[in-house]
């Protein structure tokens, strides 16, 4: 069955990823959108690198143009951030994006985004999800790629240009030009390596670049900035002697940093330098929006300002609908995805990669003082998250358990307040943590933040025993 989670639909190739399934969702998709009266005004779609990925943008293509939508096809593997933007420059009712962005190699997908270049809602994506479900292929009407360009149904599109110079025009490019910082790149596989060495090059900046290469197995990793999976980085930062090493995720919508002691640099501290960047430098005023298994070091910043911090469910759609709703000028999540107000409201690697760039060059600092000096400032936190791999039958006992009995673990520190707006988080005097199960793979998560790291592995050991898993995890 098709299923769609808190960052789209996402299967194992070949087992739910097959093309009767791919052409069921564009045929709903182009249904809806006749319904709507929009197809004459078309989507955008675009592919990244992973295997099947083009071949699956042709086949949802065909059934668009079949079923009466015109199509606007971005023609060569592209990151997902320019797609959303695309939607957005073009004032295109929708559009698509297949990738199973940090997923492993055996998974793709498809995000679809909504007017304005938005992560579609689940309000949009549940009638989306059943009405494929209900779809005989038989029914669905197909035209042929060739067929659809040469009648013009299908049309070539190139975004590129537009996108990444709408980026270096929010940017301080002369603060870059001025100091020439030398940046290793690692695109991890993926789609970001022409548009980030682009805005690079443009300013000034000195590059190196690692694992480049069209690889539809990642070089065997996970297609997320992790400290794990960014080993090759952190060496390549030292031995290049780079003010920064810059990583993206396979579909480049979430950034990894190390820095120059080649350390990694959590998704966690790059938000919050960011935003205090923003309030501090820049001297923008705004909330900042996260989710609920993000760092309340986010919180410490926005009170210090005078601002609030929200904090919505996982899934970038919660965070995007509640800049909107707030008027905030960053929101982010702990897995490394960021946007800033006046961009997308969807994640963007490339674009928090040339803002976190800029903040070094416009600060003179490096990346490890830097956070230094925002711990001297605010406290000093640390984060652990694990996950485990489930059954159905282990997770309806864990939800079972925690989410429907609501029997919460002993922990080393006291309980101030619970949540169940997404999962179950334990708010406590001096920390936090959360269990939640993964909206896009059979897993369960879970976060926790303490003031040491030491009391962050014991929340989690606390509540892994809780749950009955083993910790840390069977790999």
């Amino acid at each position: 069955m098709i299923q769609f989670g808190t960052g789209g639909w996402r299967a194992v190739i070949g087992e739910g990823f097959t093309r009767d399934n791919i052409e069921r969702v564009a045929a709903a998709l182009a249904r809806r959108m006749v319904r709507e009266g929009c197809a004459d005004r078309g989507i955008c779609v675009g592919y990244d690198r992973r295997f099947l990925s083009r071949e699956a943008c042709i086949w949802f293509s065909q059934v668009l143009a079949g079923e009466g939508v015109r199509v606007l096809f971005v023609n060569l593997n592209c990151p997902t951030p320019q797609i959303m933007f695309a939607v957005k420059h073009l004032e295109l009712p929708y559009g698509a994006m297949v990738t199973a962005s940090h997923n492993p190699a055996v998974y793709n997908g498809i995000k679809l985004f909504t007017l304005g270049g938005r992560d579609a809602t689940e309000d949009f994506t549940r009638p989306i999800q059943d009405e494929a479900n209900a779809l005989d292929p038989a029914g669905i009407r197909r035209s042929t790629f060739e067929a659809a360009l040469s009648e013009g149904k299908i049309v070539f599109t190139d975004p590129r240009d537009v996108y990444l110079d709408s980026i270096l025009a929010q940017i301080r490019t002369d603060a870059i030009r001025a100091r020439h910082p030398r940046v290793v790149l690692d695109p991890m596989f993926g789609v970001s390596l022409s548009g980030l060495q682009t805005i690079l090059y443009t300013c000034r900046c000195d590059v190196d670049v690692i694992n480049d290469r069209h690889d539809a197995f990642f070089g065997r990793h996970l297609p997320a900035p992790t400290p794990a999976t960014l080993v090759d980085l952190q060496q390549a930062v030292l031995e290049h002697h780079a003010v920064v090493g810059i990583a993206t995720d396979g579909d480049a919508d979430r950034l990894g940093i190390v820095d120059e002691n080649g350390r990694y640099v959590s998704a966690n501290e790059v938000l919050v330098l960011l935003y205090y960047y923003l309030l501090a430098f820049r001297g923008w005023k705004g909330a900042a929006v996260r989710n609920i298994a993000t760092t309340h070091l986010l919180d410490r910043v926005a009170e210090a300002y005078g601002q609030q911090c929200i904090e919505v469910p996982v899934g970038f759609k919660h965070i995007s609908a509640g800049m909107e709703a707030h008027d905030a000028i960053i929101g982010g999540e702990s897995s490394g995805g960021l946007t800033v107000r006046g961009h997308i409201y969807g994640k963007d690697g490339l674009y928090a990669a040339s803002l976190l760039l800029e903040m070094l060059c416009v600060t003179g600092k490096p990346m490890s003082e830097l956070i230094q000096d925002l711990y001297s400032r605010f406290g000093e936190t640390h984060m652990a998250e694990y996950d485990w791999a489930l059954t159905p039958e282990s997770k309806s006992l864990i939800n079972e358990k925690i989410m429907v009995r609501k029997e919460l673990p002993e922990l080393p520190l006291p309980v101030e307040k619970v949540s169940f707006m997404d999962g179950c988080k334990l708010y406590l005097r001096g920390g936090w943590v959360i269990i939640r199960f993964s909206g896009t793979e059979p897993r369960v998560r879970i976060f926790a933040e303490a003031e040491t790291r030491e009391g962050a592995e014991d929340l989690v050991k606390a509540a892994a025993a809780h749950a009955g898993l083993p910790f840390p995890p069977v790999i």
